[in-house]
């Protein structure tokens, strides 16, 4: 296959463990023998500045509003969107893919989905976070051409531009279609409850397949504890801010002191303020609890040197990796189950868990997981059994099964006239 891969940011100018995701997958499907470019955002990360780039990269898409990029007037959004359907457009011309694979679109123009669908090329939505349940009603060149209430200046530009035919000229150059044309007749999601959620958020959808991302088994590997181990030292790892309940496993920490021996380390970033507030909780009930950070390179040997993970996210995610990585490096998990992580866990059997925010309870889920060194190991020995469902192989062969499935059975979906129903 012929592929060109869209997707807001790529590595080595990445944020996350999504983008890292998708390098991954496309090497592979490199080493499979299909052609892989990625067209993505100029956007850049200054200590990546310099690193060695993925081969068949194109970094010339501008962000509007994301990643501290500047919210744009309508006139200087409009050559924005020009800009990035002029690359897309050329792209395609240049790489004439079998199939373009659309991934992460936060902060791209979400018009370039209806001009995929003017283009009628084969197109496969790969979804892992929430940019069509949150961001396609978000987007300022789209609402802005078709919000009934907007203010009185913008209903006056629209209809003078409407009527001068100018819409129609720039529509022909970045669609201003009403978000509920855009269709997505092939997509997978990370997780069932991504995909839930998206068609709840009024998107036909509901059709989608599930792929789980993966983990890298080969660079996350370890044993189980023994028997007679003790479960001592605990790590969270993750970005620190509110929404993945970090105060809530102090607050936990806070009800096990004196209790029960266990130490926790954070291995993360956040916010300044946040973190500042998270550490004068640790200082004001002298909680035995470190403040670290790690690169990818240094994690596997970050799992290895503690007893249990705590997955404490208090939000819809859409499908957790940190949780993979530690039961593939042996550890048992104590985490909560929004979003996707209830398709990994099975409460007693490969993890324990507890409601999201909830310290009483982490607190107590993670006594009883310090005083029974043989249920730690079989929860992690449970989970290690079945990591390999999770491994970059497998999750490649259905995706690109999935792809040639695309290209076989595809059958464009025409774009509407931006003013019909």
């Amino acid at each position: 296959m012929k592929i060109l891969s869209l997707i807001c940011l790529y590595p080595p100018h990445h944020i996350g463990g999504y983008e890292l995701r998708c390098l991954e997958i496309n090497r592979m499907l490199r080493q499979r023998g299909h052609t892989v470019e990625v067209l993505t955002s100029d956007h850049q990360i200054p200590a990546a500045i310099g690193q060695p780039e993925d081969p068949g990269t194109e970094r010339s898409l501008k962000i509007h509003g994301f990643f501290g990029h500047p919210w744009l007037a309508i006139g200087e959004l409009r050559e924005l969107e020009f800009h990035n359907h002029d690359r897309l457009c050329s792209a395609i011309k240049r790489v004439k893919p079998d199939v373009v694979l659309v991934s992460a679109m936060g902060g791209l123009s979400k018009s370039l989905v209806l001009t995929l669908m003017r283009l009628g090329v084969p197109v496969c939505y790969d979804l892992c976070d929430h940019w069509i349940a949150r961001s396609m009603n978000a987007d300022v060149w789209l609402q802005w051409w078709n919000r009934p209430d907007a203010s009185l200046p913008a209903r006056v530009r629209r209809a003078f531009w409407s009527l001068t035919g100018r819409r129609a000229d720039w529509d022909r150059r970045a669609p201003t279609n009403p978000i509920r044309h855009a269709r997505f007749p092939r997509i997978f999601f990370c997780s069932a409850a991504l995909r839930d959620l998206t068609a709840r958020a009024g998107f036909p959808v509901a059709h989608g397949q599930v792929i789980h991302c993966h983990v890298n088994i080969e660079r996350f590997r370890g044993e189980p504890p023994a028997l007679d181990h003790p479960v001592r030292k605990l790590l969270y790892v993750g970005r620190v801010v509110e929404d993945k309940g970090v105060m809530t496993a102090l607050r936990a920490m806070r009800e096990l002191k004196g209790g029960v021996p266990v130490e926790l380390t954070i291995c993360g970033n956040g916010d300044a303020p946040y973190v500042a507030q998270l550490k004068q909780y640790v200082q004001e009930h002298a909680l035995p609890v470190t403040f670290t950070s790690a690169g990818m390179a240094e994690m596997a040997a970050m799992y290895q040197r503690h007893d249990a993970l705590l997955f404490t996210s208090e939000w819809a995610e859409p499908f957790a990796l940190t949780p993979l990585e530690a039961m593939a490096s042996g550890l048992p998990v104590i985490g909560t189950t929004t979003g996707g992580s209830i398709e990994i866990f099975r409460d007693g059997e490969n993890a324990l868990t507890y409601p999201a925010g909830d310290a009483v309870e982490l607190a107590a889920r993670i006594r009883t997981l310090a005083g029974d060194p043989a249920l730690a190991r079989r929860l992690a020995t449970t989970a290690r059994a079945e990591i390999s469902r999770y491994s970059l192989p497998v999750i490649v062969d259905q995706i690109e099964a999935y792809l040639q499935e695309t290209i076989a059975q595809w059958q464009p979906v025409p774009l509407p006239l931006y003013n019909e129903p």
